[in-house]
Protein backbone atom coordinates (compact mmCIF):
# COMPACT_ATOMS: atom_id res chain seq x y z
CA UNK A 1 0.00 0.00 0.00
CA UNK A 2 0.83 3.83 -0.62
CA UNK A 3 -0.15 6.63 1.60
CA UNK A 4 -4.39 7.25 0.14
CA UNK A 5 -2.76 10.99 0.98
CA UNK A 6 0.49 10.47 -1.24
CA UNK A 7 -1.73 8.62 -4.02
CA UNK A 8 -4.01 11.51 -4.36
CA UNK A 9 -0.91 14.18 -4.56
CA UNK A 10 0.47 11.98 -7.45
CA UNK A 11 -2.50 12.04 -9.14
CA UNK A 12 -2.29 15.77 -9.42
CA UNK A 13 1.16 15.66 -10.61
CA UNK A 14 0.17 13.39 -13.52
CA UNK A 15 -0.69 16.01 -15.72
CA UNK A 16 1.83 18.87 -14.44
CA UNK A 17 4.32 18.75 -12.08
CA UNK A 18 5.12 22.06 -9.89
CA UNK A 19 3.10 23.89 -12.78
CA UNK A 20 5.34 23.65 -15.47
CA UNK A 21 2.78 22.36 -17.84
CA UNK A 22 4.74 18.61 -18.06
CA UNK A 23 3.59 15.10 -16.03
CA UNK A 24 6.44 14.42 -13.43
CA UNK A 25 6.97 10.74 -15.68
CA UNK A 26 7.94 13.56 -17.95
CA UNK A 27 10.56 15.56 -16.30
CA UNK A 28 13.83 15.01 -17.03
CA UNK A 29 16.01 13.68 -14.19
CA UNK A 30 18.80 16.41 -15.26
CA UNK A 31 16.60 18.65 -14.29
CA UNK A 32 16.80 21.69 -11.81
CA UNK A 33 12.96 20.74 -10.61
CA UNK A 34 14.11 17.04 -9.74
CA UNK A 35 17.04 17.94 -8.89
CA UNK A 36 15.53 19.35 -6.20
CA UNK A 37 13.09 16.32 -5.60
CA UNK A 38 16.09 14.13 -5.70
CA UNK A 39 17.97 16.36 -2.92
CA UNK A 40 14.77 16.44 -0.23
CA UNK A 41 14.95 12.77 -0.73
CA UNK A 42 17.97 12.41 0.67
CA UNK A 43 17.71 14.44 3.41
CA UNK A 44 14.47 13.59 4.51
CA UNK A 45 16.14 9.49 4.26
CA UNK A 46 19.48 10.65 6.45
CA UNK A 47 16.74 12.85 8.77
CA UNK A 48 14.55 9.85 9.45
CA UNK A 49 16.72 7.13 9.22
CA UNK A 50 19.43 9.27 11.64
CA UNK A 51 22.54 8.39 8.70
CA UNK A 52 25.49 9.86 9.28
CA UNK A 53 27.21 11.81 6.69
CA UNK A 54 30.40 8.89 6.56
CA UNK A 55 27.61 6.78 4.66
CA UNK A 56 26.91 8.00 1.51
CA UNK A 57 23.13 6.99 0.07
CA UNK A 58 22.58 5.32 -3.57
CA UNK A 59 19.66 5.21 -5.47
CA UNK A 60 19.68 1.85 -7.74
CA UNK A 61 17.86 -0.05 -9.93
CA UNK A 62 17.41 -3.93 -10.25
CA UNK A 63 15.78 -4.15 -6.73
CA UNK A 64 17.53 -6.29 -3.48
CA UNK A 65 18.14 -9.09 -6.28
CA UNK A 66 21.56 -6.78 -8.21
CA UNK A 67 22.80 -6.01 -4.31
CA UNK A 68 22.96 -10.28 -3.88
CA UNK A 69 25.80 -9.77 -6.70
CA UNK A 70 27.14 -6.36 -6.31
CA UNK A 71 27.40 -6.71 -2.88
CA UNK A 72 30.56 -9.34 -3.20
CA UNK A 73 31.75 -8.03 -6.43
CA UNK A 74 32.15 -4.82 -4.73
CA UNK A 75 33.61 -5.97 -1.31
CA UNK A 76 35.74 -9.38 -2.36
CA UNK A 77 39.14 -8.52 -0.98
CA UNK A 78 39.63 -11.93 0.68
CA UNK A 79 36.97 -13.47 -1.32
CA UNK A 80 34.85 -15.11 1.62
CA UNK A 81 31.99 -14.11 3.05
CA UNK A 82 29.64 -15.30 5.96
CA UNK A 83 25.69 -15.11 5.49
CA UNK A 84 23.58 -15.70 7.86
CA UNK A 85 20.68 -18.44 6.10
CA UNK A 86 17.46 -17.76 7.30
CA UNK A 87 15.24 -18.46 4.43
CA UNK A 88 14.52 -17.82 0.80
CA UNK A 89 16.03 -14.36 0.25
CA UNK A 90 19.25 -15.88 2.44
CA UNK A 91 19.30 -18.38 0.59
CA UNK A 92 19.32 -16.26 -2.98
CA UNK A 93 21.92 -14.05 -1.87
CA UNK A 94 24.03 -16.80 -1.15
CA UNK A 95 23.59 -18.54 -4.14
CA UNK A 96 24.50 -15.34 -6.29
CA UNK A 97 27.55 -14.71 -3.54
CA UNK A 98 29.12 -18.20 -4.25
CA UNK A 99 29.59 -16.71 -7.91
CA UNK A 100 32.46 -14.18 -6.30
CA UNK A 101 34.05 -16.35 -3.56
CA UNK A 102 33.70 -18.59 -0.60
CA UNK A 103 30.81 -18.47 1.69
CA UNK A 104 30.61 -19.48 5.26
CA UNK A 105 27.35 -20.40 6.67
CA UNK A 106 25.49 -19.55 9.36
CA UNK A 107 22.30 -21.07 10.74
CA UNK A 108 20.55 -19.35 13.84
CA UNK A 109 19.44 -20.96 16.62
CA UNK A 110 16.18 -20.34 18.30
CA UNK A 111 16.22 -20.19 22.20
CA UNK A 112 12.83 -20.97 24.43
CA UNK A 113 11.47 -17.50 23.74
CA UNK A 114 11.78 -17.80 20.02
CA UNK A 115 14.65 -15.45 19.67
CA UNK A 116 17.32 -16.19 17.02
CA UNK A 117 20.96 -15.82 17.64
CA UNK A 118 24.16 -17.67 15.95
CA UNK A 119 27.66 -18.65 16.60
CA UNK A 120 29.94 -15.89 15.97
CA UNK A 121 32.94 -17.64 16.65
CA UNK A 122 32.44 -18.70 12.82
CA UNK A 123 32.56 -15.19 11.28
CA UNK A 124 36.43 -15.52 10.77
CA UNK A 125 38.59 -14.12 7.86
CA UNK A 126 35.76 -13.00 5.91
CA UNK A 127 35.12 -9.83 4.04
CA UNK A 128 31.42 -9.15 5.63
CA UNK A 129 28.67 -10.88 7.60
CA UNK A 130 25.22 -10.67 5.42
CA UNK A 131 22.24 -11.04 7.49
CA UNK A 132 18.29 -10.75 6.36
CA UNK A 133 16.53 -8.47 8.94
CA UNK A 134 13.33 -9.27 7.88
CA UNK A 135 12.16 -12.35 6.13
CA UNK A 136 8.87 -11.91 3.93
CA UNK A 137 7.82 -15.56 3.31
CA UNK A 138 8.86 -17.28 6.81
CA UNK A 139 7.46 -14.27 8.54
CA UNK A 140 10.25 -14.04 11.33
CA UNK A 141 12.98 -10.96 12.33
CA UNK A 142 15.94 -10.27 13.59
CA UNK A 143 15.52 -8.76 17.45
CA UNK A 144 19.37 -9.09 18.45
CA UNK A 145 21.78 -7.69 15.99
CA UNK A 146 25.49 -9.13 16.37
CA UNK A 147 28.63 -6.85 17.21
CA UNK A 148 30.88 -8.33 14.57
CA UNK A 149 34.62 -7.31 13.43
CA UNK A 150 33.93 -7.05 9.87
CA UNK A 151 31.50 -5.22 8.17
CA UNK A 152 27.84 -6.00 8.80
CA UNK A 153 25.27 -6.19 5.18
CA UNK A 154 21.71 -5.80 5.99
CA UNK A 155 19.13 -6.78 3.37
CA UNK A 156 16.05 -4.64 4.60
CA UNK A 157 14.07 -4.66 1.98
CA UNK A 158 10.62 -5.53 3.87
CA UNK A 159 11.51 -3.48 7.58
CA UNK A 160 13.24 -0.56 6.50
CA UNK A 161 11.36 2.89 7.86
CA UNK A 162 8.88 0.08 9.29
CA UNK A 163 11.10 -0.32 12.47
CA UNK A 164 14.03 1.71 14.22
CA UNK A 165 17.57 0.83 12.65
CA UNK A 166 20.75 2.03 13.82
CA UNK A 167 22.54 2.40 10.89
CA UNK A 168 26.04 3.27 12.82
CA UNK A 169 26.01 -0.96 13.56
CA UNK A 170 25.98 -1.73 9.69
CA UNK A 171 28.23 -1.11 6.67
CA UNK A 172 25.66 -1.66 4.10
CA UNK A 173 21.95 -1.28 4.25
CA UNK A 174 19.73 -2.04 1.35
CA UNK A 175 16.42 -2.47 0.61
CA UNK A 176 13.88 -2.31 -2.67
CA UNK A 177 11.49 0.39 -2.54
CA UNK A 178 8.32 -1.52 -2.89
CA UNK A 179 7.63 -2.49 0.56
CA UNK A 180 7.75 0.87 1.99
CA UNK A 181 9.62 3.23 0.50
CA UNK A 182 7.45 3.84 -2.63
CA UNK A 183 6.77 2.14 -6.28
CA UNK A 184 8.68 -0.65 -7.19
CA UNK A 185 11.20 0.58 -9.63
CA UNK A 186 14.03 1.75 -7.36
CA UNK A 187 16.74 0.38 -4.70
CA UNK A 188 18.37 2.92 -1.63
CA UNK A 189 21.49 1.64 -1.22
CA UNK A 190 23.25 2.79 2.20
CA UNK A 191 26.80 2.44 2.43
CA UNK A 192 29.71 3.40 4.52
CA UNK A 193 32.25 5.80 2.73
CA UNK A 194 35.40 3.74 3.61
CA UNK A 195 33.80 0.27 2.00
CA UNK A 196 33.63 2.41 -1.53
CA UNK A 197 36.70 0.44 -2.83
CA UNK A 198 38.37 0.27 -5.90
CA UNK A 199 37.32 -2.19 -8.47
CA UNK A 200 37.61 -3.42 -11.84
CA UNK A 201 33.52 -4.11 -12.68
CA UNK A 202 31.68 -2.98 -14.87
CA UNK A 203 30.87 0.80 -14.18
CA UNK A 204 27.22 0.53 -13.13
CA UNK A 205 28.22 -2.42 -11.03
CA UNK A 206 30.73 -0.49 -9.07
CA UNK A 207 29.11 1.62 -6.06
CA UNK A 208 31.85 4.56 -6.72
CA UNK A 209 30.13 5.51 -10.06
CA UNK A 210 26.36 6.26 -7.79
CA UNK A 211 28.35 7.97 -4.97
CA UNK A 212 26.61 11.80 -4.83
CA UNK A 213 25.66 11.57 -8.53
CA UNK A 214 22.82 9.76 -10.58
CA UNK A 215 25.25 7.98 -12.68
CA UNK A 216 22.33 6.67 -15.64
CA UNK A 217 18.68 7.68 -16.12
CA UNK A 218 16.96 6.53 -12.61
CA UNK A 219 13.46 5.82 -12.06
CA UNK A 220 12.30 9.12 -11.80
CA UNK A 221 8.39 8.20 -11.04
CA UNK A 222 9.65 6.07 -8.22
CA UNK A 223 12.12 8.45 -6.42
CA UNK A 224 9.27 11.51 -6.97
CA UNK A 225 6.60 9.39 -4.92
CA UNK A 226 9.33 7.80 -2.48
CA UNK A 227 10.20 12.11 -1.50
CA UNK A 228 6.42 12.12 -0.58
CA UNK A 229 6.03 9.25 1.16
CA UNK A 230 9.42 10.20 3.34
CA UNK A 231 7.49 13.67 4.04
CA UNK A 232 4.39 11.61 4.80
CA UNK A 233 6.85 9.47 7.73
CA UNK A 234 7.89 12.68 8.56
CA UNK A 235 4.33 14.12 9.28
CA UNK A 236 3.07 10.99 10.92
CA UNK A 237 5.78 11.05 13.42
CA UNK A 238 8.55 9.33 11.62
CA UNK A 239 10.00 5.92 11.98
CA UNK A 240 9.10 5.79 15.82
CA UNK A 241 5.40 6.06 15.17
CA UNK A 242 5.83 3.97 11.95
CA UNK A 243 7.16 1.23 14.52
CA UNK A 244 4.54 1.82 17.51
CA UNK A 245 1.85 1.67 14.85
CA UNK A 246 3.35 -1.94 13.35
CA UNK A 247 3.58 -3.14 17.05
CA UNK A 248 0.20 -2.69 17.30
CA UNK A 249 -0.79 -4.29 14.13
CA UNK A 250 1.01 -7.59 14.56
CA UNK A 251 0.16 -7.95 18.06
CA UNK A 252 -3.80 -7.25 17.06
CA UNK A 253 -3.51 -10.06 14.40
CA UNK A 254 -0.96 -12.34 16.41
CA UNK A 255 -3.73 -11.72 19.10
CA UNK A 256 -6.48 -13.22 17.51
CA UNK A 257 -3.93 -16.08 15.62
CA UNK A 258 -3.69 -17.28 19.36
CA UNK A 259 -7.18 -17.43 20.01
CA UNK A 260 -8.97 -18.63 17.02
CA UNK A 261 -9.53 -22.41 16.42
CA UNK A 262 -9.61 -22.08 12.63
CA UNK A 263 -6.61 -19.53 12.10
CA UNK A 264 -3.10 -20.50 13.53
CA UNK A 265 0.27 -18.10 13.08
CA UNK A 266 3.08 -20.52 11.47
CA UNK A 267 5.49 -18.36 13.98
CA UNK A 268 6.07 -18.17 17.56
CA UNK A 269 7.92 -16.37 19.72
CA UNK A 270 10.24 -12.82 19.71
CA UNK A 271 11.32 -13.39 16.82
CA UNK A 272 7.79 -13.02 14.54
CA UNK A 273 8.00 -10.09 11.74
CA UNK A 274 5.87 -6.71 12.45
CA UNK A 275 5.35 -6.33 8.57
CA UNK A 276 4.98 -9.85 7.14
CA UNK A 277 2.30 -12.95 9.19
CA UNK A 278 2.13 -15.96 7.80
CA UNK A 279 -0.60 -18.46 8.91
CA UNK A 280 -2.85 -20.91 7.56
CA UNK A 281 -6.04 -22.45 8.41
CA UNK A 282 -4.00 -26.51 8.23
CA UNK A 283 -5.70 -27.18 5.40
CA UNK A 284 -4.96 -26.12 1.83
CA UNK A 285 -8.41 -26.12 0.34
CA UNK A 286 -9.73 -23.88 3.06
CA UNK A 287 -6.71 -21.78 2.79
CA UNK A 288 -8.18 -20.80 -0.60
CA UNK A 289 -11.44 -20.42 -0.03
CA UNK A 290 -10.73 -17.82 2.81
CA UNK A 291 -8.90 -16.09 0.25
CA UNK A 292 -11.89 -16.04 -1.87
CA UNK A 293 -13.59 -15.05 1.04
CA UNK A 294 -11.70 -12.07 1.81
CA UNK A 295 -11.18 -10.85 -1.63
CA UNK A 296 -15.02 -10.70 -2.01
CA UNK A 297 -15.25 -8.22 0.98
CA UNK A 298 -12.47 -6.02 -0.07
CA UNK A 299 -9.14 -7.74 1.31
CA UNK A 300 -6.79 -8.55 -1.43
CA UNK A 301 -3.26 -10.08 -1.64
CA UNK A 302 -3.97 -12.07 1.07
CA UNK A 303 -2.31 -15.72 -0.28
CA UNK A 304 1.14 -16.86 1.08
CA UNK A 305 4.08 -16.70 -0.83
CA UNK A 306 4.20 -19.42 -4.34
CA UNK A 307 7.23 -21.16 -2.33
CA UNK A 308 5.36 -21.91 0.26
CA UNK A 309 1.44 -21.52 0.20
CA UNK A 310 -1.10 -20.61 3.16
CA UNK A 311 -1.81 -17.49 4.32
CA UNK A 312 0.15 -14.25 4.43
CA UNK A 313 -0.45 -10.56 5.77
CA UNK A 314 1.67 -7.84 4.74
CA UNK A 315 1.28 -5.16 7.78
CA UNK A 316 3.41 -2.37 5.78
CA UNK A 317 3.34 1.38 7.01
CA UNK A 318 0.40 2.98 4.85
CA UNK A 319 -1.85 0.04 6.38
CA UNK A 320 -3.91 1.36 8.40
CA UNK A 321 -5.13 -0.29 11.77
CA UNK A 322 -8.54 -0.13 10.67
CA UNK A 323 -7.20 -2.54 7.48
CA UNK A 324 -6.18 -5.11 10.04
CA UNK A 325 -9.22 -4.79 12.59
CA UNK A 326 -11.10 -5.44 8.83
CA UNK A 327 -9.07 -8.38 8.67
CA UNK A 328 -9.73 -9.45 11.73
CA UNK A 329 -13.33 -9.26 11.53
CA UNK A 330 -13.33 -10.93 8.22
CA UNK A 331 -11.47 -14.05 9.40
CA UNK A 332 -13.75 -14.24 12.48
CA UNK A 333 -16.46 -14.44 9.72
CA UNK A 334 -15.32 -17.11 7.79
CA UNK A 335 -14.29 -18.86 10.97
CA UNK A 336 -18.06 -18.97 12.13
CA UNK A 337 -19.56 -20.07 8.63
CA UNK A 338 -17.29 -22.93 8.70
CA UNK A 339 -18.23 -24.27 11.85
CA UNK A 340 -21.49 -23.58 10.77
CA UNK A 341 -21.03 -25.72 7.72
CA UNK A 342 -19.11 -28.65 9.35
CA UNK A 343 -22.39 -28.84 11.89
CA UNK A 344 -24.84 -28.90 9.06
CA UNK A 345 -22.74 -31.44 7.69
Amino acid sequence: MLPKEVMQEVQQHLLTFEHEGISIIETSHRSESFQQIVDSLEERLRRVMKIPENYAVLWLQGGATLQFSMIPMNLRKRKRFAYVDTGIWSKKAIKDARLFGQVDLLYPRIDETGEMSFDLSLVQEVDYLHVTLNNTIEGTRFTDIPETNVPLIADASSNILAEQIDVERFGIIYAGAQKNIGPAGLTVVIIRRDLIQSAELPSYLHYASHVDTLFNTPSTFSMYVAERVLKWIEDCGGVEAMERLNRKKSETLYTFLEQSNLFSSLVSGKRRSLTNVPFTTSDSESDRRFEQFARERGLHELGGHRSVGGLRASLYNAMPIEGVDRLVEVMKAFEEETYVSHQNI
